[in-house]
């Protein structure tokens, strides 16, 4: 493996070595970096000029000035790597390092949340193969994967973002939504379900019905204004908490693992008991915080599975884990609706959902609250977040869907499912392992292009990310920054490109990567 690894990242460096040089003569020969000097009036040009070529050393020739900024580089080894200035005398490092966080920011909820939907939404049409569902969620699957990124986020900030707030402004719940919403949701959940057309009738009018009675609550305590109902919270936490312990108890272990289930709703009930402890050292939690506490939430999860012991320990402690952490992050969401009046009233003016930038301006001078900050954060992720993953859901769903029934048709399911085995075991336990090996070659090449930067979505939302500072120093002719956006980029795609290697060996044991 390390031999392997060792080869592969060799033959990579060398590329990114080849094509680095490439780029740098291409964008170097692209146009004139003093053309705005050039056509300035000001009666210092001609020093301001001479002061630009000194600086970007634009009297060296081309090929000669590439090893030099190679150099730089190169000098990590010695404690001073740099990746030269840039056009307007800022070290290149440090606007690369703040595009990249920036755009880090958007691409891990957009790819995380796209890879999620993606798979499940690929699982459910696989085992629903041409069905009324498979149809419906494959046109849609076509359609958003062949509309431009531009007019989709377009239509967000249009028809998401400012309608929701203008809706903010005289809130009401039309007739519409009490039939349409619970319509479409119980027709989905009829399609997922499958089976016998009674069971399907019963699933869609219990999803329907279900539906129907959160869109009545919702128009009652006008929930979408105040999402919170006080000391009474703790009963939504309850109910959500509940039915995605049931979920996952379902996908991962099944009901009949009494020990899974036990660990998962005594997950739930720890998780119930220390709500109100919670809240009450909320005001003084950080990120850092919160997130050592996401930790020691799934070891505690883990752990009750671990008590619970049963057949296979392992299946509890995992299905324990899972809940307790799911549980932990529902009970975060509650806190943080607890300051969206807050936000709204003196942050957003009303306007919460943010269509342009990435944050709030000098929001350190109105709040240093985290949860003020987190949903400003939160906000501002709301529409460039949604733009990204429809694309990304269509075609992650539509590879899970062919690999899943590629695997489906094989041998050794087939001798599963002669051994026996239920649907569940079959689908979890031995298909969907394989069916992901496809599915992680895409996903590390979009990673890999998405910390490149999202040009067109970053552009349109005015994110000053990495697609910004690509387009800025093209246009301007900013060599510098140029090679600093190719550098994240390539490493990117190549580190990546390693962890999906890596990845192969791990989802299926039958692969064994060697020299």
């Amino acid at each position: 493996m390390l031999t392997f690894l060792s080869r592969r990242l060799l033959a990579s460096i060398i590329v990114l070595l080849l094509a680095s040089y490439l780029v740098y003569i291409l964008s170097a020969n692209a146009g004139d970096p003093l053309e705005e000097l050039r056509t300035s009036t000001a009666k210092n040009r001609e020093a301001l000029i001479q002061q630009r070529i000194q600086q970007l050393g634009l009297d060296i020739p081309t090929p000669l000035r590439y090893f030099l900024w190679l150099g730089g580089i190169l000098k990590v080894f010695v404690g001073h790597f740099t990746l030269g200035d840039t056009i307007s005398g800022t070290p290149v490092t440090s606007a690369v390092g703040s595009a990249a966080v920036v755009t880090i920011q958007l691409i891990v909820a957009s790819v995380v949340l796209a890879i999620v939907f993606g798979i499940l939404i690929g699982i459910t049409t696989a085992l629903r193969q041409y069905s009324g569902y498979d149809y419906t969620v494959t046109f849609l699957a076509f359609l958003f994967f062949s509309l431009p990124s531009f007019f989709i986020a377009v239509v967000l900030k249009a028809y998401v973002g400012i309608t929701f707030n203008n809706y903010l402004g005289d809130p009401h719940v039309s007739w519409w939504a009490y039939v349409f919403i619970p319509l479409v949701i119980g027709a989905a959940a009829a399609g997922v379900s499958g089976g016998t057309r009674k069971f399907r009738w019963i699933t869609f009018a219990v999803a329907t019905a279900a539906t129907l009675a959160v869109v009545a609550f919702v128009a009652a305590t006008n929930w979408l204004v105040t999402p919170t109902l006080g000391a009474a919270d703790i009963v939504l936490v309850a109910i959500v908490a509940t039915a995605i312990a049931l979920l996952v108890t379902i996908l991962n272990t099944g009901l009949q693992n009494r020990k899974a289930l036990y660990s998962a709703l005594t997950a739930v009930a720890v998780g119930l008991v220390l709500y109100f402890p919670f809240l009450s050292i909320s005001n003084q939690l950080n990120v850092w915080t919160v997130l050592l506490l996401g930790v020691v939430t799934i070891a505690v999860g883990a752990l009750i599975g671990y008590l619970y012991g049963g057949f296979d320990r392992r299946q509890s402690m995992r299905n324990g884990a899972i809940v307790a952490f799911t549980t932990g992050l529902v009970i975060v969401i509650s806190r943080f609706l607890r300051s969206w009046n807050d936000y709204v009233q003196y942050v957003a003016n009303g306007r919460p959902i943010a269509t342009v930038g990435s944050g709030t301006p000098n929001l350190n001078d109105i709040s240093t609250s985290f949860w003020i900050h987190g949903i400003d954060t939160y906000t501002h992720l709301l529409l460039p977040t949604i733009s990204l993953c429809l694309i990304s859901i269509a075609g992650y769903s539509r590879y899970m869907r062919s690999n899943l029934l590629d695997v489906m048709n094989s041998d050794y399911i087939r001798t599963a499912r002669a051994k026996g085995l239920n649907q569940r075991t079959v689908v979890m336990r031995h298909a969907f392992r394989n069916s992901l090996i496809p599915l992680t070659t895409i996903v590390a090449f979009d990673l890999g292009a998405l910390l490149g930067g999202a040009v067109i979505t970053e552009n349109v939302f005015a994110w000053s990310g990495m697609g910004k500072l690509f387009t800025d120093a093209l246009r301007r002719v900013d060599v510098n920054s140029l090679m600093g956006y190719f550098v994240v980029a390539g490493v990117a795609v190549v580190v990546f490109n390693l962890l999906a290697d890596v990845a192969y060996s791990a989802l299926d044991p039958r692969i064994r990567i060697a020299a």
